[in-house]
């Protein structure tokens, strides 16, 4: 009884001691990962702020018109530091960043980080919506399209995927303009409320719906053909392997072997797709936001790029590496649960 007891301790002790080894090689991952963000980060502010500035036109001329003197326009200069040499410029500005100022915006007269605050919770209700409901929708469909390979329901899922894939966001967002709000006139095409002001309540929030509902259903499509297709053939491989043979012969329903013990081994792919994906629509879905006039992060970048706006330019580029970086720390967090052999 004495050498059971001895052994039972024993194995308490390794499984600890495996616990505690696991935690301290995940926090130095966890760190490690940090620091190579934040180190990715810097260098694609370096390398943004010198392809903004080498880029043609100058946001002087915009500010001050075409009319002014040289005098006048060497004010305007000084007034911004867009007089200094680039490498002073580079060191203010990223001495800037460190304090968590992103600069002074050109066009609209206030701070970077409060324009770009402003638009965040719109382009968050666009964009978080739609890659949550691409997701669901693509890893069933794939799953099941996987289970029916080459039957009816399986050519029909992948020749809408691969419409969805091949086609250009903003044609299916002006498709679905044309079709739901000019043709069938059930939704509205522009803005995210309408132009009366006196809604309150839930009227306001199905107002506020009713204009989400287009641009949302678009990205939805485009994001949904790329996870249909990757988990399809993701769970086409791993259908193949010996333990879904295995579990199947164990006498385990089917939903279980797919849902449960297949789709566990296949997500890896689809979510490190998602999550960068979520991490790129984070600085707006411009080209939908365009079609569809609506004041996110994208539309915000276009009108930057028209006004020759450096600070909020690179304040959004900054935005969006940062978005990025935190998708993919996430999704590099996501996989352990998903395969224990990661750990």
């Amino acid at each position: 009884m004495a050498g059971v007891g001895d052994a039972s301790d024993a194995n308490s002790i390794n499984i600890a001691m495996i616990k505690r080894l696991f935690l301290r090689s995940y926090g130095r991952s966890i760190i490690s990962r940090v620091a190579q963000s934040l180190l990715l980060i810097l260098l694609l502010v370096i390398f943004n702020f010198f392809l903004i500035h080498i880029a043609p036109g100058d946001p002087v001329y915009y500010l001050a018109g075409q009319s002014g003197d040289e005098q006048y326009y060497a004010e305007i200069r000084a007034k911004f530091g867009l007089d200094q040499p680039f490498l002073t410029q580079l060191w203010v500005y990223l001495s800037s960043v460190l304090r968590g100022d992103l600069g002074y915006s050109l066009s609209h007269q206030q701070p970077v980080i409060a324009v770009i605050a402003a638009r965040v919770p719109a382009t968050l209700t666009l964009v978080v919506p739609a890659v949550i409901i691409a997701a669901l929708v693509g890893i069933v469909l794939g799953v099941e399209s996987a289970r029916r390979r080459n039957s009816a329901f399986d050519k029909l899922v992948n020749a809408f995927a691969l419409l969805g894939h091949s086609l250009p966001s903003f044609s299916i967002g002006l498709l679905l303009l044309l079709l739901f709000a000019l043709q069938l006139n059930l939704l509205p095409a522009l803005g995210t409320v309408s132009a009366r002001g006196d809604l309150t309540g839930f009227a306001y929030v199905a107002d506020f719906l009713s204009h989400l509902a287009l641009p949302c259903l678009t990205l939805v499509i485009v994001q949904l053909a790329q996870v249909l297709r990757l988990t399809r053939t993701e769970m086409i491989n791993v259908l193949e392997e010996n333990y879904v043979t295995a579990a199947r012969a164990k006498g385990l329903g089917e939903r279980r072997v797919l849902y449960v013990h297949a789709l566990r081994n296949a997500l890896i792919p689809v979510v490190t797709v998602i999550g960068s994906d979520l991490g790129m629509l984070l600085s707006g879905a411009v080209l939908v936001e365009t079609v569809f006039a609506y004041p996110g992060l994208g539309r915000l970048m276009l009108e930057a790029i028209a006004a020759r706006d450096y600070p909020v330019l690179l304040g959004l580029l900054i935005t969006t590496s940062a978005g990025v970086a935190l998708a993919n720390f996430v999704t590099d967090t996501i996989y352990p649960l998903l395969d224990p052999r990661i750990r």
